[in-house]
């Protein structure tokens, strides 16, 4: 795909070069780029010559004077410009084979492009990595990354991913340590597969690379009722025993699901240092705490209101602390708490980034009070349109509420700056 503008920046030197969306950059200094690692080093430059093809097929050359890494204020409608990486992997595990048909095209593609992972931290498994993929690396000193491990067990690797490749693991790894190419690393855990002294093994190996190891997430295995083989689910007696495990381990950091599965409590702020992988679950709960705890809250709001807080079931502990002290510190307000059960993915899905708008509309509909309260990670970003294809409006039409939705879904700082205003 060429590098199409998808938007151009307000006050930015390509709106006041009438650069438009729709407008294909075809070269910059006579050169074609493949990605935005491209764009991003070619850019760099004081002075610089951007080729931009119109939408009406004229082709333009503009001369560009600037400061260096000053931001033309592009934004493209893709990372890549030539044909994303496929994944070549069958994994035992793969989300995108459980799906049913009928959802966004979008959510069927599956990519393992290195580049993406390092514009933009999706998870690779290094089973199509190039040689010539291995020198652009190098030679850009590019990272970090974020590799799916799941095992460092070569044997066990192939029959997880079903490619041959799977097993070149730990040479694709001791390379990144010779060139010093930082990575993260990600474990799905597949009870029977991974787990145990497999896991043992994986976390032992990735401790020997030291340094370029970033962080290493463990997250349990999702299984959804439309997969068609068998596979466990993490248990209390698996996650207890994955919780000793890692413990031995710096920089390992498992999801919270682990902890809520062993009825143990969410750890503390230090367990995970950065927070690098926090879009795997890895501390969201953490995060939301701590974020709470540092709101001050209005005393009473003018006249009585009720909300409903429609969370998933994995936070449904951590946001039932938050509107226990949201009722009880704050007069006039009352907050419902309204776990969605899944029952499009299965009793099994309990995240509330896999919510689907009839799930939502059957857990809030019946609940008396006018406003649902839900966070963005519902919806595609940039967007109103939930996983099955139908959008907000849809959920509010079947309702009959009105919604807040939370922009970042580790605070409810935003909703009490809404509420402090009623």
């Amino acid at each position: 795909m060429p590098a199409i503008v998808n938007k151009v920046l307000s006050g930015s030197i390509a709106e006041e070069l009438e650069i438009e969306t729709g407008d294909e950059i075809v070269s910059i200094d006579d050169a074609t780029m493949q990605d935005m690692i491209d764009y991003n080093f070619m850019t760099k430059s004081e002075i610089l010559t951007l080729e931009v093809k119109k939408l009406n097929g004229e082709i333009e050359v503009i001369e560009i004077e600037k400061d260096f890494d000053e931001d033309l204020g592009i934004v493209f409608e893709s990372a890549v410009f030539d044909k994303v990486k496929p994944c070549l992997n069958k994994c035992i595990f793969c989300f995108v084979d459980q799906q049913p048909k009928g959802l966004r095209n979008t959510l069927y593609i599956k990519d393992d492009d290195y580049r993406l992972s390092f514009l933009q931290g999706t998870y690779i498994t290094l089973t199509n990595l190039t040689e010539k993929d291995k020198e652009r690396i190098k030679r850009m000193q590019l990272g970090p990354f974020y590799v799916s491990v799941h095992t460092t067990n070569p044997e066990l690797r192939v029959k997880m991913l079903r490619n041959p490749n799977a097993g070149k693991i730990m040479d694709n790894l001791q390379w990144f340590r010779k060139n010093k190419i930082p990575f993260h690393a990600q474990i799905v855990l597949c009870p029977g597969f991974n787990d145990g002294d497999e896991l043992e093994r994986t976390l032992a190996d990735l401790a020997s690379l030291k340094n370029t190891v970033l962080s290493v997430a463990v997250v349990p295995v999702g299984v959804t009722q439309f997969r068609a083989e068998e596979l466990r689910q993490v248990d209390e007696v698996v996650a207890k025993k994955t919780i000793e495990i890692a413990s031995k381990y710096k920089k390992v950091c498992l999801s919270d699901e682990f902890f809520l599965l062993a009825g143990e409590p969410i750890p503390q702020t230090s367990y995970y240092g950065n927070f690098s992988q926090l879009e795997d679950g890895v501390g969201a709960l953490r995060l939301l705490l701590d974020n709470y705890k540092s709101i001050s809250l209005p005393k009473s709001i003018s006249k009585p209101s009720k909300f409903i807080f429609a969370t998933s079931y994995a936070a449904k502990s951590a946001i039932e602390e938050i509107v226990n002290d949201l009722n009880a510190k704050v007069e006039n307000l009352e907050v419902i708490l309204a776990p969605v059960k899944s029952n499009y993915w299965g009793k099994n899905i309990t995240v509330a980034g896999l919510i689907t708008s009839d799930d939502l509309i059957s857990a809030v509909k019946n609940i008396d009070a006018d406003t649902v309260v839900i966070p963005s990670v519902m919806l595609r970003p940039y967007s109103e349109d939930f996983l099955d294809g139908k959008n907000l409006d849809y959920v509010k039409s079947e309702t009959k509420k009105k919604f807040i939705i939370l922009s970042n879904n580790y605070s409810i700082k935003e909703f009490i700056d809404k509420i402090a205003k009623i």
